[in-house]
């Protein structure tokens, strides 16, 4: 049994933030910059506070069974849940899209390197 990778994205928008939460956000926009985005064990939180007020997290986990994707979706929106309550930031709208890799499709290079036995 192989293990499974899944990348799950947590989204919302940040709700009645106030000025000095505000400025936090900026102080740090720069750890948070949508170009620097991964999906990591500890989850990715990317934001541009200053064009709107939504927010994106990553977060990468793992499981043996196509069952556990939902449990690891659980685990992802619990800690982005606790990263913005440990802080007050206020939020709404949150949802949360998960992607099993071992489901996803091949591409160009991948398909090649399958069909000359070298995956």
């Amino acid at each position: 049994m192989s293990t499974r990778t899944f990348r799950i994205t947590v989204r919302g928008v940040f709700d009645g933030l106030g000025a000095d939460q505000r400025a936090e956000l900026l102080r740090h926009a720069a750890e948070h910059d949508v170009l620097r985005a991964a999906f990591t064990p500890e989850g990715h939180l990317s934001y541009d506070v200053t064009a709107r007020s939504a927010f994106t997290f990553r977060f990468s986990d793992s499981g043996d069974e196509e069952e556990d994707i939902l449990e690891a979706t659980e685990r992802a929106e619990a800690a982005a849940k606790a990263w913005l309550g440990e802080r007050g930031y206020g939020y709404k709208n949150l949802r949360s899209s998960a992607e099993d890799l071992s489901q996803a499709p091949l591409g160009k290079r991948q398909k090649r390197a399958a069909a000359q036995g070298k995956v």
